[in-house]
């Protein structure tokens, strides 16, 4: 059962938009988009270790399939973006089976090597994507929709890491990233499971990728497949607490929201002093919010 104070956010978040600003809306949007993205690289780099640099060539395949969708076949922007979600669970499918057999660092550099590798191909083929020039969507101005649709997916990453944490599945994950050497020797089977996790992992970020096409009604390549984003993920987890529930949430919460104050106020110099922000919260709490929480007061690894 629910939290009381948990539901009474999920009714306030519901009706936020009957009363709320356009730049709240947006903001909101927004938040939803971060806290799916910071949750999804979780459920892969924060359970197993694995760590991708590359998570951010999902959120392109989930925007180019769903934009090529809408504008080519001219598909509903709801069901163009599932099927974004299904386009990056088929690509982590196929580039997973042959990286997840390697570690530490060469994991890391092939998916890096992913983003690029990708973001090339998109620029090539013009007649499909657009090429370097973009593909632009049928102007929609309906951002209500998108914000109720961004923010299930956020709830649904969510849900899922909680499952997963608190599963099996989750304590075998968690297993492969403290020793995988150790967790083989139990007899786990450590490619299909850090496999499931992959896929897992893939499918948000699709579908919000998709979900941000029909937003923006234009896409390039440039600005889907940008790796300060798959930095932007990994510094939010880093921030809240990698391997946990709510540390993703956290951390793309203050993150974001520290962001848009300092930007605000700081509109030269912001990316500077949110820069030396991260690094000293990184240096000084390298476990996360919660990670020091969960040390210093014994909390249970389910929050």
């Amino acid at each position: 059962m629910l939290p009381p104070a948990f539901c009474v956010l999920l009714i306030a978040l519901a009706v936020y938009p009957l009363e709320g600003t356009g730049y709240g809306i947006r903001f909101m949007l927004q938040l939803f988009m971060w806290i799916a993205l910071a949750q999804s690289w979780n459920l892969i780099s924060g359970l197993t270790g694995y760590v991708s640099f590359g998570h951010i060539a999902f959120f392109g395949m989930g925007a180019y399939t769903a934009g090529i969708l809408i504008v080519k076949l001219g598909w509903p922007w709801l069901w163009a973006s599932l099927a974004g979600g299904v386009g990056a669970l088929v690509l982590a499918l196929v580039i997973g089976w042959p990286c997840l057999r390697l570690k530490g660092p060469y994991f890391a550099i092939a998916m890096l090597g992913l983003n690029e590798v990708l973001r090339v191909a998109v620029s090539y083929f013009e007649g499909l994507t657009g090429g370097g020039s973009g593909l632009s969507l049928p102007a929609l101005y309906a951002s209500v929709p998108i914000y109720y649709a961004m923010g299930l997916v956020a709830l649904a990453v969510t849900a899922l890491a909680y499952v997963i944490v608190t599963s099996r599945f989750g304590l075998r994950l968690m297993t492969i990233r403290e020793d995988e050497v150790a967790a083989e020797a139990m007899g786990i089977d450590t490619f299909r499971y850090k496999l499931y996790a992959f896929l897992l992992s893939a499918v948000g970020p699709g579908i919000v990728g998709g979900l941000a096409a029909r937003d923006q009604s234009y896409i390039e390549p440039i600005s889907v497949f940008p790796l300060i984003m798959t930095i932007t993920m990994i510094v939010m987890v880093l921030f809240g607490g990698k391997g946990t529930i709510w540390g993703p949430v956290l951390g793309a919460v203050l993150l974001f929201t520290l962001q848009e104050m300092i930007w605000a106020r700081f509109i030269y110099v912001h990316q500077l002093l949110f820069g030396a922000i991260i690094v000293a919260v990184v240096l000084l709490m390298p476990r996360g919010i919660l990670g020091v929480l969960q040390q210093k007061y014994n909390l249970p690894r389910t929050i």
